[in-house]
């Protein structure tokens, strides 16, 4: 038999490497902050209570998905509010199947006790500073879990304020909060600008979920606009 490679071997897990996984952080917080309390604005909006505020934030811990799918809230739940919600969440995290499967060279080899956990705490900004540390050498699990760990308080902590402040206001439109996340979406779209070409499917998703959204109403735009676009990115050449 020949020796177990470094990857084939079962980390350490250091509380150094955590503390500077959590540390790493520390710049992303205002941003993670300002999200958060945009979700919670729009938790009081909906009708939710504190509670059920940061239960959905603690235990769903889903960012973006979240505010979609509260933003499709229905007035009253049933069977079928309950699937099209599990749908549009699945949807928007899919994602998350190619971060996780990025990982899988890195982590494969240690016990699910440990990293299952990790993974519930799995983020976009934690995968790519676990990356980053990655790339640089690093080989401690622990980084990832402290970046996680976190990105989940600051992520629960900071849906408070925001509820507050969605629940003082009552109509949201006399202070045009409404208009909180389609303009936070917007933004985000700015750094990911890419020219014109891939940009296309951007355009299409758009007016996919747009036409959908009027024939249909619900949240079926979001499932049909995701598709759209996905679509079209693999379709288009994005050679120059």
């Amino acid at each position: 038999m020949t020796a177990n490679s470094p990857n084939e071997t079962a980390s350490r897990w250091t509380l150094d490497a955590f503390r500077a996984g959590a540390l790493a952080t520390l710049p992303l917080m205002p941003g993670l902050f300002a999200f958060s309390m945009a979700f919670g604005t729009v938790a009081a909006r909906k009708g939710f209570t504190l509670f059920e505020t940061m239960a959905m934030s603690g235990t769903v811990f889903a960012g973006m998905a979240q505010i979609i799918v509260l933003e499709a809230w229905p007035e009253r739940l049933t069977v079928a509010a309950v699937i099209g919600a599990a749908l549009v969440t699945g949807m928007v995290c899919m994602r998350f199947l190619l971060i996780g499967a990025s990982l899988r060279p890195w982590l494969g080899h240690e016990p699910a006790v440990r990293i299952y956990p990790t993974l519930y705490l799995l983020t976009e900004s934690s995968w790519l500073l676990s990356m980053r540390y990655r790339a640089g050498g690093g080989n401690d699990p622990a980084y990832l879990l402290g970046s996680g760990v976190m990105v989940w308080l600051g992520w629960v902590a900071a849906a408070a304020p925001g509820f507050w402040l969605g629940a003082s206001i009552g109509d949201p439109s006399r202070y045009a909060l409404d208009l909180v996340m389609p303009v936070f979406f917007t933004a985000m779209l700015v750094p990911l600008w890419r020219g014109s070409r891939r940009a296309l499917s951007w355009l299409v998703g758009g007016v996919a979920a747009v036409v959908a959204y009027y024939l249909f109403g619900g949240w079926w735009y979001v499932m049909v606009g995701a598709l759209a676009g996905c679509i079209t990115g693999g379709l288009v050449d994005d050679r120059e």
